[in-house]
């Protein structure tokens, strides 16, 4: 069954947690962009132990919940490292230095080298993206989009229901399966469940409308029961972010 991973609630209440959402996003897509401008290893997986650290220092995150969360995402960022390195064009170019051969298939430096490369830049995207999600609340996430970036309360408060209603695509299908047991059919996998989780999420969205149109939003300006305000938190994340950026690629790059 589907669920979140809720942040704990002394990650939401730490130096890191009460860092204002939107900028905590704003470094994030920054980081990545830097990483855009290098193949190298070294920045990209510099910037991920760094995440894992102030997630688990100034975020309070304990360490075991940060490596449930990053070790399946470092297996697939390493199986598409491995993909690419396989299948790169550039081991049919016979003046590459060749690593191994095995058959018909050619392993080149070039090749392995950026394999590694994407490997290590999505381990990167992984970690921050962990440490994102473990010391920010979805709905402070909402509110900060509203009231500091601007964005339409429709558009970020619908994503936010969105975004909790994943649950609810996992009681869906439970509740589905069950029913076709007590039909006397399979219980397992079958097409038909797709046609009942679209029609009960096409219902559920309905509903969502309409508790969104009966509150007014879109209607007018509203007032506020979160006020998010930037604080010398975000300045200090905001000057952390850069230095930890440029002193990455100017270290390891």
């Amino acid at each position: 069954m589907m669920a979140r991973i809720e942040p704990m609630d002394r990650a939401l209440r730490s130096p890191l947690g009460r860092v204002s959402p939107l900028l905590k996003l704003g470094i994030a897509i920054g980081w990545f962009l830097a990483l855009a401008t290098t193949t190298q290893i070294g920045p990209a997986l510099a910037l991920a132990a760094a995440a894992l650290l102030l997630a688990a220092i100034f975020g309070r995150v304990p360490v075991d919940r940060l490596l449930r969360g990053v070790l399946p995402l470092w297996a697939v960022a390493l199986s598409v490292g491995i993909f690419n390195a396989l299948f790169a064009a550039v081991n049919a170019d016979p003046t590459a230095a060749e690593l191994l051969r095995v058959g018909p298939l050619r392993l080149t430096e070039p090749a392995v080298a950026a394999g590694a490369g994407i490997a290590a830049r999505v381990i990167a995207i992984a970690s921050v993206g962990v440490v994102f999600a473990q010391t920010t609340d979805s709905t402070r996430l909402a509110d900060s989009l509203v009231q500091q970036a601007g964005v339409s309360d429709r558009f970020a408060y619908g994503a936010l229901a969105a975004y909790q209603a994943v649950p609810r695509f996992g009681e869906d299908l439970a509740t589905l399966r069950q029913a076709r047991r007590i039909r006397g059919l399979r219980g397992g996998w079958h097409p038909r469940l797709i046609v009942g989780l679209l029609v009960l999420a096409i219902r559920h969205g309905d509903r969502l409308a309409v508790a969104m149109d009966a509150r007014g939003f879109g209607s007018g300006p509203r007032s506020r029961y979160r006020e998010v305000r930037w604080t010398w938190l975000d300045a200090v994340a905001l000057v952390a972010g850069v230095v930890l950026a440029v002193g990455a690629l100017v270290a390891f790059g």
